[in-house]
């Protein structure tokens, strides 16, 4: 009965962590600022971080299936 919404919630985060990541490391390449006003280490930083927390939290919710 509760795996329906660990499956939702596991997707929901890793699909966000997966794209957070993206966008961060695509931003990144392209010299083109993360966030604005931000010093760009320090917003590459967070949104990595954020986006691997992300991710470890999809995957810790398809694990408790």
């Amino acid at each position: 009965m509760e795996s329906g919404p660990a499956i939702f919630a596991g997707a929901a985060f890793t699909l966000f962590g997966g794209a957070l990541l993206l966008w961060t490391t695509v931003r990144t390449l392209h010299r083109e600022p993360v966030a604005h006003g931000v010093s760009p280490r320090v917003a590459v930083a967070w949104t990595g971080l954020s986006g691997v927390v992300f991710l470890a939290l999809g995957l810790w919710c398809f694990g408790r299936l």
